[in-house]
């Protein structure tokens, strides 16, 4: 993750990272990550989602960074502000469809129960920091933002057909190349102390 400063350098990178979400038309083809745009923090999703949300709110915090770099920026120009169906849609339903996770990203029939319920706020990062309702799994685990039940998830991993000519061709690399076999590399399940700590998705081929 990254703290951006308020220098040129700091400024490019966070007009950048802003200017390509604003001028994207479509959420669907978007997708907000810790690493983009441009490594922010998960901890700062509602202060970045408040800005893609409002224009007012990027002219403010662009008053106090690098003017010398916003020149070089069209960020000032762009009014469009996002809609809450469209941060839905980039950060919960996109990401399912992309990743072919048809139980998530939804609401519908069947769908894993995670759901955040927010209170309208005027501080929209206020609101999406505080969320006054958080569903893991159907069961409550966040109220007016506070962990009131902890629970532990599942780490989504694949589980593609075995490729055999692949393994012996990795098999062969390590070997030559750290003289280790492949079972070195392994991860198991009983390396983390909790029962079931992986959930398997299909392979969509």
């Amino acid at each position: 993750p990254y703290s951006y400063g308020k220098d040129f350098y700091g400024t490019m990178q966070w007009a950048i990272g802003l200017e390509l979400f604003l001028l994207i038309d479509d959420p669907w083809r978007v997708f907000f990550t810790t690493d983009h745009p441009n490594g922010a923090p998960f901890t700062a999703y509602p202060a970045l989602f408040e800005l893609l949300m409002s224009r007012e709110a990027r002219a403010e915090m662009a008053a106090g960074l690098s003017r010398s770099a916003l020149v070089l920026s069209t960020l000032a120009a762009i009014d469009r502000e996002y809609t809450f169906e469209e941060i839905a849609i980039m950060t919960r339903a996109a990401p399912a469809k992309l990743l072919g996770l048809t139980d998530r990203g939804h609401l519908g029939a069947g769908a894993t129960a995670d759901v955040a319920v927010y209170r309208r706020d005027r501080s929209i990062a206020k609101m999406l920091g505080e969320a006054a309702y958080v569903f893991k799994d159907g069961d409550l685990v966040v109220q007016d933002g506070e962990i009131i039940h902890y629970r532990w998830g599942k780490a989504l991993r694949l589980k593609p057909p075995v490729d055999k000519a692949m393994v012996r061709r990795l098999e062969d690399y390590h070997q030559q190349r750290y003289g280790l076999s492949l079972d070195w590399f392994n991860f198991p399940d009983s390396a983390i102390a909790r029962e079931q700590p992986f959930g398997e998705v299909p392979c969509r081929t």
